[in-house]
């Protein structure tokens, strides 16, 4: 369970349902089957089952737990934030308890966990390459083959005497053909699972709904702002320093250094506008396309920047600011649809098609308008 939503096709056997699959689920992941795990603190002892022991693991999060959930939100060691897959016991459950099933995204598995108050549980952790359940699901390492192929690995017929898993809603629905367990769906928020446990397994509309305010959106910004300082991006720095050090006269590091880091400058406030100030004011800002409203916030960013540092701007650096912030604001603003609940792939690959052309004729606008100021200001000595 986590605090997310999937949709995963059941394992089909007939080809035309294979190809169904496939178009949902998407391509399987490269297998995890050798990396290596870290030392799991969170495992606090183990429970004796009719298959031998089951590791049992903590409900408190630590500040390591903290530390490492800050991290990956920052896009820092994303890639390697596993739990093993597996069963797990949480408390001290027995043959009647329910199995909760989950993803190997340890801070998806952290949630789940920390959400249980003080019931007995056991967690059944699927290998989803370390991917949140919702996106799993997408990529087809979170179906019902894996989640099957997890219930007989932990023999988990034979630690249990009911046929029940609790899935995250909207994800597996085949797990009966595929194990012998019927799937039972939780609600959307691992906060509600006490609840819906409370009340027997049934869930109630506001634990069916899917939510996406203020501090939802906050938390995801952090990623979207996370490729100012990737690989990519350093690499178009340096391309950048490297172009702007060219001139007349030769190369000059106090050029590159004085032409390029506006420019940089201004990448970072059209990814600040389009990937931190767009979702936190996704409602109010104009139109429906994520596009739409970058481009505004990057407008509004780029104006207040002219305005601020007009005295310093020439007028072709000023024309590069005002169309190339904008530009990059809304490629921004446009990949946040897929962390959005509020978004389809269809509609998304439509506004794709209309906002590209736009985005990049922006983008030639700006780049020639920076080019033009640069030959201006290269006379030999400068």
């Amino acid at each position: 369970m986590a605090d997310d939503e999937t949709c995963c096709a059941a394992p089909p056997q007939a080809a035309e349902q294979q190809r169904r699959q496939r178009a949902c689920c998407g391509a399987p992941a490269a297998s995890s089957a050798d990396y290596r795990y870290d030392p799991a603190e969170y495992v606090t002892g183990t429970v004796e089952t009719p298959v031998g022991a089951v590791p049992r693991v903590s409900r408190d999060i630590t500040t390591g737990d903290r530390v490492g959930a800050w991290r990956v939100r920052w896009g820092l060691g994303r890639d390697d934030y596993r739990v093993k897959p597996g069963l797990y016991a949480l408390g001290s459950p027995d043959a009647a308890t329910p199995v909760l099933v989950t993803a190997n995204y340890k801070l998806t598995f952290d949630r789940l966990r920390s959400s249980l108050d003080s019931r007995d549980a056991w967690l059944l952790v699927a290998d989803t390459r370390g991917i949140n359940v919702w996106c799993a699901a997408g990529k087809g390492t979170f179906c019902a083959d894996e989640i099957a192929r997890v219930v007989l690995q932990t023999r988990l017929a034979e630690i249990v005497d009911h046929r029940r898993l609790v899935l995250p809603q909207l994800s597996a629905p085949g797990v009966r053909e595929a194990c012998g367990f019927r799937a039972i769906f939780g609600p959307v928020r691992a906060t509600d699972l006490p609840d819906f446990l409370a009340a027997g397994m049934r869930a109630s509309p506001q634990m069916r709904a899917v939510t996406f305010g203020a501090r939802e959106r906050a938390v995801l910004a952090p990623m979207e702002l996370s490729v100012a300082w990737d690989r990519r991006a350093m690499l178009a720095y340096a391309g950048i320093l490297a172009v702007a050090a060219v001139g007349r006269d030769g190369v000059s590091l106090s050029r590159g250094l004085r032409r390029g880091a506006p420019i940089i400058g201004a990448a970072w406030l059209a990814l600040v506008a389009g990937g931190g100030a767009t979702p936190l004011a996704l409602p109010w800002l104009p139109g429906r396309a994520f596009a739409l409203k970058g481009a505004v916030a990057g407008g509004v960013a780029a104006a207040g920047a002219a305005a601020a540092f007009r005295r310093r701007l020439s007028p072709a650096a000023t024309i590069a600011l005002l169309a190339g912030v904008p530009a990059v604001s809304s490629y921004a603003a446009m990949n946040f649809t897929g962390s959005s609940p509020i978004t389809s792939p269809s509609g998304v690959e439509l506004e794709m098609r209309r906002a590209l052309p736009l985005q990049a004729a922006a983008a030639a606008v700006a780049v020639g308008a920076w080019a033009v100021g640069a030959r201006l200001a290269g006379r030999p000595g400068r």
